[in-house]
């Protein structure tokens, strides 16, 4: 069998062959002399070079990061493999796993995560020859279940695995829900987590034993404490109504004939605005790009710079305040009913989140101090008051492999817990159900 290599990817010297020792013995001292060399030319480029010398230096580049970005994928698939066996496990046998700190979850805090990520980043952004792309992108779809037919591009042309990982699909692969009435799904991913929240400073489960606050996912929201603000309001002029209604009908009871039948005066039980939450969590294989669930007016970017632990199954359980440690970018603004958000949580080798609406920011950018609680960086979106107007299933934003997507937003609900109003907003999925881009999470009746 013959191996064809790429002139410019320097693997063996053409006159070495695995005959004997002396051979071997020549083979390492052409390595370390081909080392040498490149670093030289490296330092001297450094002061200034050519184009012709800058190509000499990532000949010996190439092969060794397409080596370690190989074997970090092959780590990747393995831990995955394990842990996504456990969780079937669990779930034939209906085991809803609690949380419990491990000894793991310390160790991780004390590594530097977000460097290694950045130097991952690196790897990812190294172009791969030409004739090697498609032999690792297609051991990736097969390891991740990707499915390539869907890329919008011949895997020839993507020079990367951060182009890859980002990869826009061919027109039509993924239909978003026409209902005018339905919120769509952002992303393709596993449902996590859903339900109802009691107002801004509802609490959402982590994991079955541990939960986090919306207020400290999303930060200090002045536009979701107004609308909270505004429903309580609401709730309390309900209440006063229904009583003086109560004290109306028990005066006029007398008054009605006992020949006729009794009329007794209906409580109006018009939708208010309900809050909602889903956490959907992508996995490395997923189409990575985040779309836009509804028509919506995004107002203010809030950029999180924290921590960078993975966001897996195993660590929902074993790390604490996981999504509200780590770094994210938060979307706030309004659609027809009301509130929305929608926040992309990054984690470990996944630092960089790339906002559309936003070329310039920059994520897990290295720290000038070694300061763990930052403030986040606030950003509102110009005209004042309307910011950037979106259409359901426009691109929003991607991340560079998997991550978790939540969203936090307003939807119709009845005033009454008793009331089964057609009106009311319901979701239309299940926990662990596997969703795609513009499939309806839910939907509700004008």
């Amino acid at each position: 069998m013959n191996f064809r290599f790429s002139r410019n990817a320097a693997v063996f010297p053409p006159y070495l062959h695995f005959a004997n020792v002396h051979n071997r013995r020549r083979l390492f001292s052409w390595y370390v002399k081909h080392f040498r060399t490149t670093s030289q030319a490296r330092a001297s480029l450094s002061g200034g070079g050519g184009s012709s010398s800058n190509s000499q230096d990532n000949a010996f580049l190439v092969p060794g990061a397409t080596v370690a970005t190989l074997l970090m994928l092959g780590v990747l698939h393995a831990r995955r493999l394990y842990d996504d066996k456990k969780v079937e496990e669990a779930r034939e046998k209906g085991i809803e796993f609690e949380f419990r700190p491990d000894v793991k979850a310390t160790f991780l805090r004390i590594l530097p995560l977000r460097s290694i990520s950045r130097a991952w980043g690196f790897l990812m952004s190294v172009d791969i020859p030409v004739w090697l792309r498609p032999h690792v992108y297609r051991a990736w779809a097969r390891a991740f279940h990707s499915n390539l037919e869907e890329a919008a591009l011949p895997l020839e042309e993507y020079a990367s695995l951060r182009d890859f990982f980002v990869r826009t699909l061919k027109e039509g692969c993924r239909p978003i829900n026409p209902n005018p009435y339905s919120l769509v799904s952002p992303v393709d991913g596993t449902i996590l987590r859903f339900g109802k929240l009691n107002g801004a400073g509802a609490m959402i489960d982590q994991v079955k034993g541990f939960s986090y606050s919306v207020s400290s996912l999303l930060g200090a929201s002045p536009l979701l404490s107004m609308l909270a603000e505004k429903n309580s309001e609401d709730d309390s002029s309900t209440i006063e109504q229904e009583s003086t209604q109560r004290e109306q009908s028990k005066k006029s009871w007398w008054r009605v004939s006992l020949a006729s039948p009794k009329v007794r005066e209906t409580i109006s039980e018009c939708p208010m605005k309900g809050l909602y939450y889903c956490v959907i969590y992508l996995k490395p294989g997923d189409y990575h790009r985040i779309h836009s669930p509804v028509d919506w007016n995004v107002l203010v970017r809030r950029h999180f710079s924290g921590r960078l632990f993975p966001v897996n199954e195993r660590a929902t359980r074993t790390i604490r305040n996981l999504y509200v440690e780590n770094e994210r970018v938060v979307l706030e603004g309004l659609w027809q009913q009301g509130f929305m958000a929608i926040v992309a949580v990054g984690a470990t080798n996944i630092g960089s989140i790339e906002l559309f609406i936003e070329p310039e920011l920059r994520t897990n950018r290295p720290r000038k101090k070694l300061i763990l609680s930052e403030p986040p960086e606030e950003h509102l979106y110009e005209p004042k008051g309307v910011g950037v107007m979106l259409k359901k299933g426009d691109e929003v934003a991607a991340f560079n492999m998997g991550s978790t997507v939540v969203l936090v937003f307003q939807a119709p609900t009845s005033k009454s817990p008793k009331n089964n109003d057609a009106s009311e907003f319901e979701f239309s999925i299940r926990r662990g159900d596997k969703i795609r881009v513009g499939e309806a999470l839910g939907v509700w009746h004008a």
